[in-house]
């Protein structure tokens, strides 16, 4: 074996090894995460975010399987980028946020697709309704955090979220794209 294979192969294990001994993440820094959607409106790209959520995480990349995670959503902290909007989106045609105030999305199962990226299948309970959703997170590991990443869609009909004059997709598309990224805290 040549000393350029030997040095491969060293730091491939070292590698493993340093993975293998990381500590679970515990926590999600708030402050350092996002959770932003993106959708039509009458053909026009349109983004917002959440300003407020809350989570419970542990998560081991080397040991995916094990994973228990849930983020709930204040939906009332909605920014489409206009207060108007907000106030619309928050209002019994759309969330509802009186009857209904938060989401919840609950990790059922991770399993791990390639080096740092995961196959997730969890249930999003939104506006009283619960969906199966599957998607692809990956993960980048910066010393102690590590940053989780990924999105997926969804169908607003699904959920009943733009109801009466709202619920044709003439004006506000039917697709919804989520994005998040999340630092992803160690207890130690």
């Amino acid at each position: 074996m040549t000393c350029f294979k030997k040095y491969l192969a060293l730091l491939a294990l070292a590698m493993l090894a340093a993975q293998a001994g990381a500590a679970p993440y515990q926590a999600i820094a708030l402050d350092k995460s996002s959770l932003t959607f993106s959708y039509k409106q009458m053909g026009v790209g349109m983004e917002g975010r959440f300003r407020k959520f809350s989570s419970q995480l542990n998560f081991d990349p080397a040991n995916a399987g094990q994973t228990k995670a849930s983020i709930e959503v204040d939906l009332g902290s909605i920014d489409t980028g206009s207060s108007e909007a907000d106030q619309e989106v928050a209002g019994k045609s759309w969330f509802n946020t009186t009857a209904f105030p938060k989401a919840l999305f609950v990790v059922k199962e991770v399993k791990a697709t390639a080096p740092n990226q995961y196959d997730v299948l969890g249930t999003l309970t939104l506006k009283g309704q619960s969906r199966d959703l599957r998607f692809v997170m990956k993960h980048a590991a910066q010393g102690k955090q590590g940053v989780l990443s990924g999105g997926f869609s969804l169908r607003r009909a699904d959920y009943a979220i733009g109801e009466g004059m709202w619920s044709k997709f003439d004006v506000v598309a039917n697709d919804i794209q989520l994005h998040f990224q999340l630092t992803a805290l160690t207890g130690k």
